[in-house]
């Protein structure tokens, strides 16, 4: 069986995005685990894991964010695919390779499928994926995955919890990706059919992303020589890195802003140009604008 999972901290956003996906994708005697947050995001999970171990024939469970919607009827099939290889320990529709930190999208980024769904300027969407060859049947290895889903293996959801002093919801998909890797196992993103529904404003806590990304770091870090004389040295690397990796989120949601109004302009002007009005006055604005034209000549 294949088990679910989310931490529901806004009832609405959940009935809405995350509770139809998971009613779509859920298979006959599906277990849902969707409770009230019990404090940060990783305690939640790890109640939620903590129920799911004790299920008899569990095959994957599936962890959501509330406003993560699944579009995907085959999820089950799909994921069995992947979990078929006994080293895959979690599987995820978005992650990278190369990134160094919590800051994922410094990596060489994977989006599978995924379509990034915002409310704001009219609203629209992005298919991340657009630009790159789908992830096999079997999927693609990665380093780190965005927890906007996280479908653990039998052997994660005994064995593995996420680390609850990172914070209250920053840097536990990270961390728990590299426990993953520090036992030996995969982690695998695969090409599966959601939504995320979020906010143009992809920084709303900065400071909290920022303490969350010093804490995985020194846990994480590879040994370096110790300079006796000089033991902050790593704590101010390590704010130097949270700052530019938050630093590049910022611009990233600053962009997404920018093209959803440039595309809400464009819209708004094609509208305004169709109208009867606008083509019968046309020689009248050109007559205005060469009697302007002539005026500025002099």
């Amino acid at each position: 069986m294949i088990a679910f999972g989310a931490s529901i901290t806004m009832p609405d956003v959940y009935a809405r995005c995350a509770g139809p996906g998971i009613a779509l994708a859920a298979e006959p005697g599906s277990p849902v685990f969707a409770h009230a947050a019990a404090g940060s995001i990783a305690r939640s999970y790890n109640l939620v894991l903590d129920g799911a171990a004790r299920l008899d024939g569990l095959e994957a469970l599936v962890l959501v964010h509330q406003d993560l919607e699944l579009r995907d009827r085959r999820l089950g099939e799909k994921l069995r695919r992947v979990l078929a290889d006994p080293e895959v320990g979690v599987v995820g529709c978005v992650g990278s390779t190369g990134a160094a930190g919590i800051a994922w999208w410094d990596g060489a980024v994977t989006w599978g499928s995924t379509v990034y769904r915002h409310g704001e300027l009219g609203g629209s969407e992005r298919a991340w994926g657009a630009c790159e060859p789908p992830p096999p049947p079997e999927g693609r290895a990665v380093d780190a995955l965005y927890g906007v889903l996280l479908a653990l293996s039998p052997w994660a959801v005994r064995e593995l919890r996420f680390d609850e002093a990172l914070g209250p919801r920053h840097g536990y998909d990270f961390e728990l990706c590299r426990q993953v890797r520090a036992a030996g196992r995969k982690v695998v993103v695969a090409g599966l059919d959601v939504v995320h529904h979020h906010s143009l404003d992809l920084v709303a806590d900065p400071d909290l992303w920022a303490e969350a990304h010093e804490r995985a770091a020194a846990k994480w870090d590879r040994p370096m020589p110790v300079d006796p004389g000089d033991d902050a040295w790593r704590a101010r690397a390590r704010h130097a890195e949270a700052d530019a990796g938050a630093a590049r989120l910022l611009l990233a949601s600053r962009q997404l802003q920018s093209d959803a109004a440039a595309r809400r302009d464009a819209e708004e002007l094609a509208t305004v140009t169709a109208t009867a009005s606008w083509r019968v006055t046309a020689p009248l604005r050109g007559l205005n604008a060469r009697r302007r034209a002539r005026r500025d000549a002099g």
